[in-house]
């Protein structure tokens, strides 16, 4: 009965791992679907959305953390720095402005692959 209770504590702790923020010093990164939006609402930091920054919504990265964006299909890359909350769709991990769309090239196709890297933590 230990082990069954020791292996459940192991996993609860795995699975409660992809929610932590990554501490200062530890690199963050990954890959899926990424789209844009270009609305000029607030975000979820309090600033005005402004599709013309480089800017990207993450589920959990910190406000501030600049990421190095690339577009898987072209190889194409763009930093941009969090500010917002998302995406909420299953498979894509980024939201970017247009800016940053416009940058890696997929403001016409409006989602892309991409891989992100912290560059700088906030």
């Amino acid at each position: 009965m230990k082990n069954i209770s020791r292996s459940i504590v192991i996993v609860a702790a795995i699975a409660a791992s992809s929610f932590i923020l990554p501490a200062e010093g530890f690199a963050a990164a990954g890959c899926g679907g990424a789209s844009w939006y270009a609305l000029h609402s607030k975000t979820a930091s309090g600033e005005r959305m402004n599709p013309a920054v480089l800017t990207a919504a993450h589920r959990s990265l910190r406000f501030g953390t600049k990421l190095r964006v690339t577009n898987r299909n072209n190889g194409r890359s763009v930093i941009v720095r969090v500010n917002d909350r998302g995406p909420f769709i299953r498979g894509r991990v980024l939201d970017l402005s247009r800016a940053a769309a416009q940058n890696i090239g997929m403001v016409r196709s409006g989602t892309a692959k991409v891989c992100y890297e912290v560059v700088a933590a906030s």
